[in-house]
């Protein structure tokens, strides 16, 4: 299949899946791995279809978050640590982005003077015409992709998707092994 391909068709998990998930488990179990599948697929399904809209400008969907939360910031040095916890990725993935995107010639960091362990990060004016070409991009493709779905149920859906975030988050605080 085409990583581009729409996954309407396929069900989640497979009848073969479900069917030995429901001789072990109970219907509501099979609904959460439903789910997972589900969301796990649509992840997937917007990653790559955003990689695609991304790819002349920022690259990839985590280069787009670095680079739009450089720019909301303005002129104020943004200290790597805000990207690493609004990306909720590890520092060295972070790191490698940063060294990446200042390879690019799209983002500038520099030592923090009063605490020389942070570095600080700001968009190059290149970095600042790169995301806002990206931004236009990704506002009409996601007005289109998004085009059947109100304001409430994104409202809606968004505040569903917070509240796995945070049923996961907790769940990995608690480092409950079955």
């Amino acid at each position: 299949m085409d990583k581009t391909d729409s996954s309407e068709e396929m069900v989640f998990p497979p009848p073969e899946l479900r069917d030995a998930w429901l001789r072990r488990f109970q219907e509501a179990s099979v609904q959460r791995l439903q789910t997972v599948f589900t969301l796990k697929a649509a992840t997937q399904q917007m990653t790559n279809v955003m990689n695609e809209w991304l790819e002349e400008w920022a690259g990839s969907p985590a280069r787009f978050q670095a680079l739009a939360l450089l720019w909301g910031a303005g002129e104020r040095l943004v200290p790597h640590q805000e990207i690493i916890a609004a990306l909720q990725v590890k520092r060295a993935s972070v790191s490698a982005m940063m060294f990446s995107l200042e390879q690019d010639g799209l983002v500038r960091s520099v030592g923090d003077q009063e605490d020389r362990r942070r570095l600080l990060a700001t968009l190059t004016p290149k970095g600042k015409e790169t995301i806002e070409a990206a931004m236009k991009t990704c506002d009409i493709q996601h007005r289109k992709a998004l085009a059947g779905i109100s304001r409430d149920e994104l409202r809606l859906f968004q505040e569903l998707l917070m509240r796995i975030n945070s049923g996961y988050a907790s769940v990995a605080l608690q480092n409950v092994k079955p």
